[in-house]
């Protein structure tokens, strides 16, 4: 009975050991494939030292903004992406449309260095899909010299005084809000009545606009070629490292807050490889890299000790807690979303 049991298991090994690659549990090709804003994650502090450490090649693919994503995301269900880097309320419109799928916190043992404050918010409740990457809160930046008069809002700048000199980022839903902010409204209200009058009071404010900047809205500021702009949180710093006569304005009438994130497609080729990465991410050290490069908010506690005194002495950086507490997220809204690029387009065409 033992030399038959023994020939059995001999013979079990032997199948085992010569069976197809397909009978293994099958090991992914070493590829990374990354959909986010063209040098967002850094190619020399992180990419590649994550491949010199690996072997995993990362291809970088790159879109202009959270809209063309999300049409490229529904359009092909995400096929062909490992990871995601986008802004909050895309990510929750993927949550939704089940186009991302829930992390293994297993395979991320480092989500335990992530700030309690960056987790849990409306795009992920449980943080279960979501991996924060930084944040920020829009300011505005200033030359008090050139402006004439002390700016304390956003609604400061339809002045008169301001008229061709101001830049603004080129986003509809982020600067609509701050319109709707300054007439006591939600970043996401709805209403068609009230939106038409925030649409009648933007329209106001184009004598004012110098230039619409996306991605490069801090070089007309430290050229002097406008005299106020409003600006996610890196430009200003950027801006302030060239010019620090220049002035950080958190508005008056409230912050707007937001979190970019990376998330799995839930058709990703290579869904170990990302929850690889993801982990590499929040390592401390590479924690400090991603700060040191974006110039956002950093999201890793762990981090946090080993920061230059830059990010802790810089105004764009430092949000007045007690105006942090009260921040919004501007959130996806669906067939809404329409309404507000509407507004924009005719309003940049003014």
């Amino acid at each position: 009975m033992k030399k038959l049991l023994s020939i059995v298991l001999s013979v079990a090994l032997l199948i085992a050991l010569t069976a197809p690659a397909s009978v293994h549990a099958e090991e992914e090709e070493k590829v990374l494939n990354i959909f986010t804003w063209e040098a967002y994650i850094d190619h020399d502090t992180i990419i590649a030292p994550f491949t010199a450490e690996t072997g995993i090649r990362v291809n970088y693919s790159t879109f202009g903004s959270n809209e063309e994503m999300l049409a490229k995301m529904e359009a092909t269900g995400g096929e062909g992406y490992d990871l995601v880097l986008a802004s909050d309320f895309v990510l929750d419109a993927l949550r939704q449309l089940g186009l991302i799928q829930e992390l293994d916190k297993a395979k991320i043992p480092n989500f335990a260095n992530l700030k309690a404050s960056a987790l849990h918010q409306y795009f992920d409740p449980d943080s279960a899909f979501v991996v924060p990457y930084v944040i920020g809160t829009p300011v505005i930046l200033y030359d008090p010299a050139a402006a004439g008069f002390e700016i304390t809002g956003f609604g400061d700048l339809w002045n008169p005084a301001l008229k061709d000199e101001v830049v603004v980022i080129d986003d509809a839903r982020v600067i609509i809000a701050h319109v709707l902010k300054t007439m006591g409204h939600s970043f996401n209200t709805t209403d068609p009545d009230i939106l038409a009058q925030a649409a009648e009071k933007l329209y106001a404010l184009r004598p004012n606009i110098r230039a619409f900047d996306y991605d490069t809205p801090h070089i007309s500021m430290i050229t002097g070629e406008t005299a106020a702009g409003f600006l996610f949180t890196p430009f200003a710093a950027l801006a302030r490292m060239d010019r620090p006569d220049l002035e950080v304005v958190y508005p008056k009438e409230g912050l707007g807050i937001g979190i970019d994130g990376l998330v799995i497609p839930t058709k990703a080729p290579h869904p170990n490889n990302a929850h690889l990465f993801l982990d590499f991410l929040l390592r401390p050290e590479i924690g400090v890299a991603i700060a040191e490069v974006q110039l956002y908010n950093n999201v890793n506690e762990a981090a946090e000790p080993l920061l230059p005194e830059f990010f802790r002495t810089e105004p764009s950086l430092n949000p007045p807690a007690d105006m942090l507490a009260d921040a919004e997220f501007i959130q996806f809204l669906g067939d809404d979303e329409a309404i507000f690029q509407d507004i924009w387009l005719t309003f940049k065409q003014q």
